[in-house]
């Protein structure tokens, strides 16, 4: 006899077609009740998924008809007053967008795979915006990579706390000229974070209302590769500016880049533009030339598909690759580099487009 257990493992092949992910992963499946021979799923869909929901319950009807032991069977659509009962990460809490006391604007920095240079955008672009004499944070919500603690020079540094209880706050490092949260400053070096989406929700929503940010124009947010509980948590949590999507010529940097992208866009959260990095290598000993060792074009590529903007092509260069272990950004390290003055110009840019936006 067909149980419960067996419908849902068949039910989580049905994917959110933003993020890939599993309804039921999401939460997205809210309830499931078989009392042969009839069934019943319930899907609660939050607003930004409601344009799939035909498709869904259609593909959750076929396979629940598939199985010969259910002769009826009721889908119900449950989302109350507009509103969706799931919420942040999809861990069954009500969603309400919060604004952080104190800040303006939020920008995520976000990439579809790990190793195309995120943080460092992250980093450089919040000490490019503190250049400008803007008041920056920088929340570090690459929860299982922390990096950078190590960029900004600050890695043996703890943060101090301050109360109890609901009322603790987390005093941010500061570090050429931004304010800084990291997990990397409250764990070892080599200690594991092995958390499911629920911890990791509540360390984000820490990070973002229990810091003490204090008035600040910009928090850029440097989120983990991919399209996991951190992006669905802090775009559930938080209204935002925009997000910048990092990638590399390399055509897997450029489809998994796709993916984050889409599903920020389902999520109704702007897109500011894409970051091509590591678009040409220049040589030390020949800086007017530039060599395209990881192919060409990605980063347009993406940015036409989407009708966005490509904001920067950040080179490579051997000693801006060094200054990231240096413990100092690389527009403080090598500020008359080909590197530190794209970062300048996508500074320019991104302040450009979200007072253009906030008109």
């Amino acid at each position: 006899m067909l149980s419960e257990e067996e419908l849902l493992k068949a039910l989580s092949s049905i994917k959110d077609s933003g993020s890939n992910r599993s309804v039921v992963d999401l939460g997205w499946l809210d309830q499931l009740r078989i009392n042969h021979p009839k069934a019943i799923v319930r899907l609660n869909l939050p607003s930004y998924a409601q344009s799939q929901r035909d498709r869904i319950a259609a593909e959750a009807k076929r396979i629940v008809e598939s199985y010969r032991e259910i002769s009826e069977l009721q889908i119900e659509l449950s989302n109350a007053n507009g509103q969706s009962e799931i919420g942040n990460a999809g861990h069954g809490q009500v969603s309400s967008l919060q604004k952080i006391p104190g800040v303006k604007n939020v920008i995520a920095v976000s990439s579809g795979k790990g190793g195309v240079g995120k943080s460092t955008v992250a980093v450089n672009l919040a000490c490019g915006l503190s250049q400008k004499g803007y008041s920056v944070g920088l929340l570090d919500a690459d929860i299982y990579g922390p990096n950078t603690p190590i960029m900004l020079g600050v890695s043996d540094k703890t943060p101090e706390v301050q109360g109890s209880g609901a009322e603790q706050k987390i005093i941010p490092i500061e570090s050429f000229g931004i304010s800084m949260v990291s997990m990397g400053l409250l764990i070892d070096d080599n200690q594991p974070v092995i958390w499911r989406g629920p911890m990791l929700n509540g360390i984000i929503r820490q990070f973002l209302y229990q810091a003490s940010w204090g008035e600040k124009d910009f928090l850029v947010v440097d989120l983990p590769p991919g399209t996991g509980d951190a992006q669905l948590s802090l775009a559930q949590a938080v209204p935002m500016s925009g997000v910048l999507i990092v990638t590399t010529p390399q055509k897997v940097s450029l489809q998994d880049s796709r993916r984050g992208l889409a599903m920020f866009k389902q999520m109704n959260v702007p897109i500011l533009g894409v970051i091509e990095n590591m678009s040409s290598f220049i040589p030390p000993d020949q800086p007017e030339r530039e060599y395209a060792i990881f192919g060409t074009g990605g980063g347009q590529v993406l940015s036409e598909e989407n009708s966005v903007p490509l904001l920067a092509k950040l080179p490579l260069e051997m000693n801006t690759s060094n200054g990231n272990e240096e413990d100092k950004p690389i527009v403080f390290q090598y500020p008359d580099s080909k590197t530190a003055k794209a970062f300048e110009r996508l500074a320019l840019s991104v302040l450009e487009i979200i007072e253009t936006n906030s008109n």
